[in-house]
């Protein structure tokens, strides 16, 4: 295993990636969905029968939490790239444990609201 691999910021950029390429692949289902709306009532109220299935409530948590990885990482990543380093072991590299944190409090905070 490489070194820069076991590094915390690499995780934090992994992390950031997939979570923008899982969303990237639910938009497409996203649209397919709002498409319903045009097909009549009928056809979206069927989906939203479905949509009340335990498994879509968790993958809709799931999806929750991946908006909320990549909105904290995302900030992270602005804020090390705008922001100018002070020195080289900043303090900025601990900043991605709490950024996982956040994420998944707005998921909790989220499964509390839809439970």
């Amino acid at each position: 295993m490489r070194a820069h691999r076991s590094h915390q910021a690499y995780w934090a950029f992994v992390g950031h990636r997939v979570s923008g390429i899982a969303l990237a692949a639910f938009l497409p289902l996203h649209f397919l969905t709002l498409a319903l709306v045009l097909k009549g009532t009928a056809a979206l109220d069927s989906f939203l029968v479905l949509a009340e299935m335990p498994l879509f409530k968790i993958a809709e948590w799931g999806l929750v939490v991946l908006l909320a990885v990549h909105f904290f990482f995302g900030l992270r990543l602005l804020f090390l790239e705008l922001h100018p380093w002070k020195r080289a072991g900043d303090s900025r590299l601990y900043w991605i444990v709490p950024s996982l944190f956040a994420a998944f409090l707005v998921g909790a905070v989220f499964v509390a609201g839809v439970v």
